[in-house]
């Protein structure tokens, strides 16, 4: 099931990240990815003619939104969240002044 806050907050990381978070957000992201790419659940080991993008089946989430989300962990276990929730309400609260 798609987390649509979590996805929203990896699109954000991803297309305006926190100043401070920017150089870990890449690096996780690109971690993850990495991962992803190998997983029998990326979408490129499955036809999914309606989808385009990179996905993971398994969860539905956008892949370069997920992998962004830091308090995001993969369904499959092969990657844990960053931050817990506490962290990313005070990431929020920082992003939004």
């Amino acid at each position: 099931m798609i987390n649509f806050g979590q996805i929203y907050e990896g699109w954000r990381n991803k297309l305006v990240p926190p100043a401070d978070m920017k150089q870990t957000i890449q690096q996780v992201s690109k971690e993850r990815l990495s991962i992803c790419s190998e997983c029998p659940f990326h979408s490129k080991n499955h036809k999914t003619p309606l989808r385009p993008d990179a996905h993971c089946v398994d969860c539905g989430c956008n892949l370069e939104a997920k992998s962004a989300c830091l308090s995001c962990s993969c369904p499959q276990d092969k990657w844990m969240a960053v931050v817990d929730d506490e962290q990313e309400e005070q990431l929020k609260k920082d992003i939004n002044g």
